[in-house]
């Protein structure tokens, strides 16, 4: 009695990746509501008010003051250890692969480059627009500041807006962004704020930005996240023009051209009618003409053990005067 063979866990994983064959229809794609224009235009508002505030030198550059002297690092000095840890998680390359290997399963499982390309052009928008803010204003740190109460504007820093927590929102909150279902979205967007929220904080902890770099950058990612919606046609586009290139790339493998050379235009082969010479000559091939010609075995069908090996120039099995056929009587010896 045969028995089944009992499926592995390995075999249980992989059923479970199949369970999808076909890109899902309904994940919808975000449109730029009217909703999400104004807080998109809210939040740019909040932006500049920020850097002015900064470049005036306002109570909230006191105010960053204040944090720096108080040195949250040496009052809290016991979670110094986890926070220089948490920290990674803003750091672009291990937040990054992290959520670039989530979003290529999916993109895998769904059948789709949307999850991928979403976070290429976030990660690329956020250095474009945080690098040129990092850079144009060059800010110096608190570890650098030159002098109590200034500002420290236009001294050759670069953490202006904080480049940590803007990248903590943009990667972290991808994954809301591209959820599935609006419960989803809803629990991956309160995990996505709470931790850019601890990521900036981190920051102003360990001493490396001051206060409004954290907040600016807050901001700065949610620009981001917020303005996605706008590229969303892009996304299409590139998608559909990478599924175009794939599918001519194995358009090409199946219909690879023989060793011989390249493959040209199909010959027309027409038959050989109203011509005198329609049997062909033969071709010397250099073997001797007086070769016989290949033995055919003439009759009916006969069993296997009737046959004997052929050649063209007869049997190899010599003659046996006492060999009976199968089915006939023998003669009895005397």
């Amino acid at each position: 009695m045969r028995t089944e063979r009992k499926p592995t866990r390995l075999d249980r994983v992989f059923a479970r990746l199949d369970r999808e064959p076909e890109r899902p229809a309904h994940i919808g794609v975000p449109r730029m509501s009217r909703h999400r224009v104004v807080l998109f235009g809210a939040a740019l508002a909040c932006y500049l008010a920020i850097v002015w505030a900064v470049l005036i030198t306002s109570w909230l550059v006191r105010l960053d003051w204040q944090v720096m002297f108080f040195r949250p690092y040496q009052q809290w000095s016991e979670i110094h250890a986890f926070v220089d840890y948490y920290v990674v998680l803003g750091q672009r390359g291990p937040t990054a692969v992290m959520v670039a290997a989530w979003l290529g399963w999916r993109s895998w499982r769904q059948h789709t480059l949307r999850p991928l390309l979403a976070l290429g052009v976030s990660l690329l928008l956020l250095n474009v627009t945080v690098g040129a803010a990092k850079y144009g204003m060059g800010r110096l740190g608190p570890h650098y500041a030159t002098e109590i109460g200034s500002n420290e504007m236009w001294l050759g820093g670069d953490i202006f807006p904080s480049g940590h927590t803007a990248n903590a929102v943009v990667t972290w909150g991808i994954l809301a962004y591209l959820a599935s279902t609006p419960r989803a979205r809803r629990w991956l967007s309160a995990v996505s704020a709470v931790t850019s929220l601890g990521v900036g904080l981190s920051t102003v902890y360990i001493g490396t930005h001051w206060l409004s770099d954290v907040v600016l950058g807050w901001i700065a990612g949610l620009l981001i996240l917020l303005a996605l919606p706008w590229f969303e046609p892009l996304i299409a586009r590139a998608e559909e023009r990478i599924f175009d290139l794939r599918a001519r790339w194995r358009d090409r493998r199946g219909g690879a051209a023989p060793a011989g050379g390249p493959v040209g235009r199909p010959v027309v082969l027409r038959p050989l009618t109203g011509r005198a010479d329609a049997a062909p000559e033969p071709v010397p091939t250099g073997r001797p003409a007086s070769r016989p010609p290949a033995y055919l075995a003439p009759g009916p069908h006969t069993t296997r053990a009737e046959r004997s090996p052929v050649t063209p120039a007869g049997s190899r099995r010599p003659p046996h005067p006492e060999r009976h056929p199968r089915g006939t009587t023998p003669v009895t010896r005397p």
